[in-house]
Order: structure tokens, then sequence, then C-alpha cells
């Protein structure tokens, strides 16, 4: 398995495919890199020369944020909207949808699994 920027990227697909593995790095981005190195698209990771593998990281050194320095800033920006408690950090720090969603149905990748509250009985059970 090739690595880059400490990601071990899938050998058995193609390097487009395969690069999208990297935190940041799209299918748009993927193909970008592939043109501008001038590589194969299908050729298969596995088949990627040394050079060529160099040649991949320090393209997206120079040109892209990707994997850790990416999460960090992202992390940042996440808990300076905490501290500075604007309405998108109370969100996040509530653990409820940022981008205005609905809650009253359809959030329960956000807010986890349902949590059952013992409530009113029903009108059968009273008679």
């Amino acid at each position: 398995m090739p690595r880059l920027s400490g990601v071990d990227i899938p050998s058995e697909k193609r390097l487009e495919i395969s690069l999208t593995y990297l935190f940041g790095i799209g299918p748009n981005r993927a193909k970008e890199t592939c043109a501008a190195l001038e590589l194969d698209p299908n050729k298969k990771a596995k088949d990627l020369t040394v050079e060529e593998i160099g040649a991949i990281a320090g393209y997206f050194e120079k040109h892209y944020e990707i994997e850790g320095d990416l999460r960090r800033r992202v992390m940042q920006s996440i808990n300076r909207l905490r501290d500075i408690a604007c309405y998108r950090g109370l969100r996040h720090r509530r653990g409820l949808p940022v981008r205005g969603q609905r809650t009253k149905t359809n959030a329960r990748g956000r807010k986890g699994p349902r949590k059952t509250v013992a409530g009113k009985k029903s009108v059968k059970s009273m008679k």
C-alpha cells in the first residue's frame, strides 16, 4: 500500500479513487492532481513509482491543506465559534444541526439515537 501524508491509500484501486482517501482531497482535486502531474488516473496505486509518490506528496504539500493540518484548522474554527458563543457555536456545543435544518424530525444523525422519555399514559390504559 502506498503511503501519502501518513495515510495508506488502497493499492488495488485506480489512482484518482485512491487519492480521495486523503482528508481534504475529493474527486475533482484528485483529477486535477493527476492532470497537473501528467499521471494516468486509471493506473493502479500499487503501480506508482517512488518518484511519482514523491511528486504527488509534493504537489499536495504545495497546493492544498490536507489531513492533520486541515483537521486542526476545522477544529480550531469550531472551537472559535463555541468560544464567542455565537448561534452556530451554541448549536455545535449542543450537538444539534448547525446549518438551519429542521429538528422536529430528521435530525437523528446529529442528535444521536432516540432517548425515550416516560410520558403520559395513553387514553386506552385509563379506561
